[in-house]
């Protein structure tokens, strides 16, 4: 297995949408096998194709739930059924996210508190289950990635000007930027 560079903010890939998984065979389950080291070795609950530079709709995850669902697992052709998000202002405690693709910085966003995930395993076998609480949110935010938007694209207004100026003061505007898991520092500081 290989761990993968990790694409930033600002890379065309992460900004559109990812094609739909038409073959699931070794080249598949090698990507596969990759973006779970990558994962692992960022420190990641989540990590969509699309941030690794690969333009598929497929994510892996790793993330203990309450809901009888495999606590290491990858979704391939992903289509959530939502439930109701709040309009109310997001808990700046309670409810904040980060992003290996936006790496060091952490906004507050609502999400809803559960969905229904349909899609295919890594062999192509259909699989269906319910998320909530977080796991609905790591659910949410890895499918957000393979319809070109990240977190960042859905805060409120307030947390938008916030994440524009790190945008800036990052140079995250274009196509390059990027990080090396396990060779880069933590950019949420694990481990330390």
């Amino acid at each position: 297995m290989t761990v993968l560079p990790i694409v930033i903010h600002g890379n065309p890939i992460l900004h559109r949408p990812a094609a739909p998984v038409t073959s699931f065979d070794d080249k598949l389950r090698k990507l596969i096998d990759d973006m779970y080291e990558t994962q692992e070795v960022s420190n990641g609950v989540g990590l969509a194709a699309p941030q690794v530079g690969v333009g598929l709709r497929l994510f892996t995850y790793k993330f203990e739930n309450e809901d009888g669902v495999p606590p290491l697992g990858v979704v391939v052709n992903p289509v959530l059924t939502l439930g109701k998000i709040s309009t109310a202002d997001p808990d700046p405690y309670d409810e904040v996210e980060g992003c290996l693709s936006f790496p060091g910085y952490s906004f507050p966003l609502k999400r809803a508190d559960w969905v229904t995930v349909n899609g295919f395993d890594g062999e192509g076998n259909p699989l269906k289950f319910e998320a909530t609480g977080w796991f609905a949110r790591v659910m949410q935010h890895e499918t957000d990635h393979l319809d070109g938007k990240l977190y960042v694209n859905r805060l409120n207004a307030k947390y938008t000007k916030k994440y524009k100026k790190v945008v800036k003061a990052e140079g995250w505007t274009a196509e390059g930027n990027t990080w090396m898991p396990g060779v880069d520092p933590d950019p949420f500081g694990h481990g330390e």
